[in-house]
């Protein structure tokens, strides 16, 4: 049996809960469901692992996927990392970014990385409800007690530019979140993360980079469909994205 049929069987095991609708993170006008298990379930990294395979993500102790009745553009995607190849602007971010120094660290609270953390939401989420000075917010961001979570530094001569969340499986790594200096926004350090975490997941011998959640209608999200070839998670379970026109928006989320 491989992984994905495993997780469909196994997915009924897990206490599931959908959220009342709300508003739509990514399209106005839009409300949202999300189905989510009970974070007093007593997850594993390896039914992490497997929900995965179902195209769930998490938010601190929350593992969640969106299921929206009338529009499921939010699509779980993956990239396979043995036959990505940069595009023209992917390698010049990588020359970009040549001089930075990479570090994996364990996901603890730093008050260093907090700073620039704090700097990044004003620039970025002011005034909208994510600016708030909260460290346990933070650290739940970037971990979970029950996963097996890392923190990628990206330094310049010492100077911390950017830090990459992300969740090791054992089929490769999810990409959790990023947030770097505003000031060197031109560099594209979120980009090179997730350039970094595909040469991280090769490296190891293993298949796939999960960025989240991909909504071609979204400006927020649109960046993803750079990192070619994509898998998208459908009703059929996970298949290659050739365009945007090979998705059916309406049949895209499986119901395991």
């Amino acid at each position: 049996m491989n992984d994905e049929l495993e997780a469909r069987r196994r997915l009924a095991e897990f206490p599931l809960y959908l959220t009342p609708p709300h508003p739509c993170s990514y399209l106005e006008d839009r409300q949202a469901t999300t189905l989510f298990i009970d974070p007093r379930f007593p997850l594993q990294m390896a039914d992490y692992a497997q929900l995965a395979e179902l195209g769930f993500r998490r938010s601190g102790s929350y593992v969640y996927r969106p299921e929206c009745g009338d529009c499921h553009w939010c699509i779980p995607v993956r990239v396979p990392v043995a036959r990505f190849r940069p595009n023209r602007s992917q390698r010049r971010c990588l020359r970009a970014n040549a001089d930075l120094a990479i570090t994996e660290i364990a996901a603890v609270f730093s008050e260093e990385h907090f700073r620039l953390y704090r700097r990044y939401m004003s620039a970025r989420h002011a005034g909208g409800g994510m600016d708030k000075d909260d460290p346990e917010a933070y650290l739940s961001l970037i971990s979970a007690p029950w996963c097996d979570s890392r923190l990628l530094e990206f330094r310049l001569q010492g100077r911390l530019l950017a830090v990459a969340a992300v969740d090791r499986f054992p089929r490769g790594l999810s990409a959790v979140y990023t947030f770097f200096e505003p000031e060197q926004a031109r560099r594209g350090l979120g980009v090179f993360a997730v350039l970094t975490g595909i040469r991280r997941v090769r490296e190891a011998g293993q298949e796939y980079l999960y960025p989240g959640f991909w909504n071609p209608r979204s400006p927020k999200m649109a960046y993803k469909s750079g990192f070619r070839p994509l898998e998208y998670f459908g009703a059929q379970g996970w298949r290659p994205l050739e365009d945007e026109k090979s998705i059916n928006p309406y049949k895209t989320i499986a119901n395991g």
